[in-house]
C-alpha cells in the first residue's frame, strides 16, 4: 500500500499503526504484533516512519532505516498537544503522525548502537554508586539509634565502619553486628565493582577524541564530558549552539503577553542528570575564580558581583554546553582566551 507517512505506537509486544495518505489525512488503522511489525515495514515502499522517542524507539529506528524508510523520533511531551479525543493506542498513534506532519515539531536524533552503550554504562555507573550511598546512610542511621555516630561522608563511614565492627564494648548485639557486616560486604563488592567503570571512564578519556577535546574546557572532567558526548551524540540535531542549551534546560523560562517580557528561573527541560554533571563543573569553576586574570574568570567574578553566585554557576553552565557543541560538531579545540 502507498503511503507518505506511517506513525506507530511503540510497546512491547502489540504496536499500533496509522497510515497517512498525500493529503496528509489518516487512511487506515493496523494493530501488529512484534513479529509482525518488523516483516510488514520490510514489505512497504520507502515512506516516513514517525516514533514516540520512548523504550526501544532508537532500536526500531535503525531497522527501519535499513529498509530505506526515513524515520522522525520525536518528544513524548510534543506529540500530547496533537492527542484528540480519549487516550487510546489508536488515538495515540495519529496524534504521533499529525505531530511529525507539523515542521515545528523538533525531532529527537537516532542514536547508534555505540551511543546506547555509552548511555547504558552511566545509567548502570549512576545505579551503583546510588546503592552504595544508600546502604551507608541506612547503617549510619541504623548504629544511630544504638548510639553509635558515623561522621558524614561515604569514606568517613567506610572507615568508621570496620572500626565498629570489631570493637567488641560498643554495645551491639551479636545479631546486628552480623547484618551489618553482611551489609558491609554489600558495599565493598559495590565498590570493587564500581572501580571496573572509573577505569573504562580513565580508558574512554584517553582515546575518544570528543571527550579528550571537551576536557580542555574549564568545567569538564572524565565524568561529564563522558556524560555529555552520550547525551549529545554528533550534536546535528541542533542547528545552533543555543539549541544544545536549551534542550537541557539550562535557559530562562519565559512568560510574554502583551508586548511584556518576563524571564524566570531556568527551565529544567531535558536530562536531569546531566545538567546537574554539568551545573557541578560549572561550580566548581566559579568557586576558583576568584583572583584569577583570565578572560573568562574576569567575566564569571564580574557576573559574581552582579547576579550572585548561583546564578554565574548557571550562566557559565550554559556557555560550557555551547562552547561543547562547538567542539564535538565542528571537531574544533578549546582556544581559551588570553588574559585581558
Amino acid at each position: 500500500m502507498k503511503l507518505k507517512t506511517l506513525a506507530i505506537d511503540l510497546a512491547k509486544n502489540t504496536f499500533y499503526l496509522v497510515g497517512f495518505d498525500d493529503d496528509n489525512r489518516p487512511s487506515w488503522r493496523k494493530k501488529l504484533s512484534r513479529q509482525q511489525l518488523e516483516i510488514f515495514v520490510a514489505r512497504q515502499e520507502p515512506s516516513l516512519i514517525a516514533m514516540e522517542a520512548c523504550a526501544s524507539a532508537h532500536h526500531w529506528a535503525r531497522r527501519f532505516r535499513h529498509y530505506g524508510h526515513q524515520v522522525k523520533l520525536l518528544p513524548p511531551q510534543h506529540v500530547k498537544a496533537y492527542l484528540r479525543g480519549q487516550k487510546n493506542d489508536f488515538n495515540d498513534a495519529q496524534a504521533i503522525g499529525e505531530a511529525s506532519i507539523h515542521s515545528a515539531t523538533r525531532s529527537v536524533a537516532v542514536k547508534t548502537v555505540e551511543q546506547q552503550d555509552a548511555q547504558a554504562f552511566h545509567r548502570i555507573r549512576r545505579q551503583l554508586m546510588g546503592e552504595q550511598t544508600r546502604i551507608i546512610n541506612q547503617l549510619r542511621g541504623l548504629l544511630g539509634e544504638y548510639g553509635i555516630a558515623i561522621a558524614s561522608g561515604i569514606h568517613q563511614a567506610s572507615k568508621a565502619i570496620p572500626l565498629i565492627l570489631e570493637d567488641a564494648e560498643n554495645g551491639l548485639t551479636p545479631r546486628l553486628r552480623e547484618m551489618v557486616y553482611r551489609q558491609y560486604q554489600r558495599y565493598t563488592a559495590l565498590r570493587a565493582e564500581l572501580v571496573w567503570y572509573d577505569q573504562q571512564l580513565d580508558f574512554a578519556a584517553k582515546v575518544d577524541p570528543d571527550i579528550k577535546r571537551l576536557q580542555d574546557v574549564p568545567g569538564f572532567g572524565p565524568i561529564n564530558a563522558s556524560v555529555l558526548c552520550s547525551w549529545l551524540g554528533d550534536g546535528t540535531q541542533f542547528s545552533r549552539a543555543r539549541d544544545a542549551s536549551a534542550a537541557l534546560g539550562v535557559i530562562p523560562r519565559q512568560h510574554t503577553t502583551g508586548g511584556r517580557d518576563r524571564l524566570f528561573g531556568i527551565t529544567k527541560r531535558g536530562d536531569s542528570y546531566v545538567r546537574t554533571l554539568i551545573v557541578h563543573g560549572a561550580r566548581a569553576v566559579v568557586s576558583r575564580a576568584k583572583g584569577k586574570t583570565d578572560k573568562l574568570s574576569l567575566w564569571i567574578n564580574q557576573l559574581v558581583e552582579r547576579r550572585g553566585f548561583n546564578k554565574a554557576a548557571i550562566a557559565l553552565a550554559n556557555k560550557m554546553i555551547r562552547i561543547a557543541w562547538v567542539l564535538v560538531t565542528r571537531g574544533e579545540r578549546y582556544k581559551p582566551a588570553l588574559s585581558m
